[in-house]
């Protein structure tokens, strides 16, 4: 699971923890008026890099992202909000969880609209791979998050192995 830098840093999966708020203007909607993919990938990546940047306490880049599962459209006008968490480190990788929900707060609906996980790597100052703390889970409620985002993840790529298999 994650590795421990030299020092023994360990920072808490809280301290990453990110919630952004959109509205989906029109700019950002395609002919149907929903959200454009790839606007909805740029909020989450945003939102995954500044969880990994809280956490690391360092600059990151994208390493990779796992498919994305849409799951409902964002309609124009919906208020639209990012959450993401480190859940697993390596030695100068972070993994975060990043899900996105709409809500449409004028009839009490809110539902869940996209979800992700991204890699991570922290730099130095030289712009090259830098360790990063190891991850720790000091309430129940931290440890369910992480435990939920390994087992979805872990999930995910058996699903992948086998559409690979059958392919």
């Amino acid at each position: 699971m994650a590795t421990q830098r030299t020092d023994g840093e360990t920072v808490s999966l809280q301290q990453s923890f990110t919630e952004m708020s959109e509205i989906l203007m029109p700019n950002d909607t395609n002919n149907l008026g929903r959200a454009l993919g790839g606007t909805v990938l740029h909020w989450m990546d945003i939102c995954g890099a500044i969880s990994a940047r809280r956490f690391s306490k360092r600059q990151v880049v994208t390493a990779s992202m796992d498919h994305v599962d849409f799951k409902a459209p964002i309609e124009l006008g919906d208020v639209v909000t990012v959450t993401g968490y480190v859940f697993d480190t390596g030695r100068t990788s972070m993994d975060v969880h990043v899900d996105v929900c709409a809500e449409r707060p004028s009839e009490g609906e809110k539902r869940e609209t996209a979800s992700s996980f991204f890699s991570f790597v922290a730099l130095d100052e030289n712009e090259t791979p830098a360790p990063v703390p190891s991850l720790r889970c000091p309430s129940e409620s931290q440890t369910k998050l992480r435990d939920r985002a390994l087992e979805r993840r872990n999930q995910r790529r058996m699903e992948l192995a086998v559409e690979i298999e059958e392919s």
